[in-house]
């Protein structure tokens, strides 16, 4: 069983690059069709933004890995957002990117499918400005601590949290993924909402040298994990990956979405 460190320690070989390439980049990433991974991940949140009762002064998104995606139908919605990553490449992508650095990761593809999935006639370079604009800071964080952003970040709750293919990825066992999930859930203010996406059953997956392991979770252990932190479940969907986005680069069988809302303190 590998540890919380010793997986740490794979993480440094991980390459964002080779990442991107594989999991938003066609045939993934196929905004052609509604039913790719991809464009099923962006429904999936425009729908719960849409609703207006995901809102407030700060969202934090959790383990941001070198994407920003899961935070394009968040603009309107906050006044501020801040990244976080554990590893420094990763925070390095993002800060090159609201930089508009040259050679970053091309992001139009999906501010456009943003936009058209919101149907506000916005253009996508304006929300790609928007966003760039509500981004405050990038953070380094380690799930597996009681304090995830540590004690020397001083950050009132967040009005909500997002979270995409962090949890499961960083974590040797279900227990550890129990343990992150009650630890970032003390970032988030009572009442507030925890939008997550993550693989189900899936146990590894590469990112150029580095093979990550992944802990295996059903839709079921995600439940359980969720209610036992305090959450109660508005919404879950899952996706069943098909043969066809099965390139080689994990073993995932599927996708789930969850909107979560934390209890109020008794």
């Amino acid at each position: 069983m590998t540890s919380i460190s010793a997986l740490g320690e794979i993480y440094q070989k991980f390459n964002p690059r080779a990442y991107l390439q594989n999991n938003y980049m066609p045939p993934r990433a196929d905004f052609s069709s509604e039913d790719c991974a991809v464009p099923w991940k962006m429904r999936c949140l425009a729908e719960a933004f849409a609703t207006g009762e995901i809102r407030g002064r700060t969202l934090i998104d959790i383990g941001s890995g070198p994407t920003i995606y899961q935070l394009l139908s968040a603009c309107d919605h906050f006044e501020e957002i801040i990244l976080t990553d554990y590893l420094e490449v990763n925070r390095q992508v993002l800060r090159r990117w609201l930089h508009e650095e040259p050679g970053s990761f091309d992001w139009s593809p999906y501010l456009k499918h943003a936009c058209s999935l919101e149907g506000k006639g916005e253009h996508w370079k304006e929300k790609a400005q928007k966003l760039r604009e509500k981004v405050k800071r990038v953070l380094p964080i380690d799930i597996h601590q009681p304090h995830p952003l540590g004690t020397s970040t001083l950050l009132e709750p967040a009005d909500a949290l997002v979270s995409a293919f962090c949890l499961e990825a960083s974590s040797p066992d279900l227990e550890s993924f129990q343990r992150a999930l009650a630890n970032i859930t003390t970032l988030l203010k009572p009442g507030g909402h925890f939008l997550m996406i993550g693989a189900l059953e899936e146990s590894y997956y590469l990112a150029g040298e580095a093979k990550l392991q992944v802990v295996p979770v059903t839709e079921a252990d995600v439940k359980e994990t969720l209610t036992r932190s305090g959450y109660r479940i508005c919404q879950f969907r899952a996706y069943i990956m098909p043969p066809s986005l099965k390139i080689g680069v994990d073993d995932v069988r599927g996708i789930f979405f969850v909107n979560a809302q934390k209890r109020e303190q008794q």
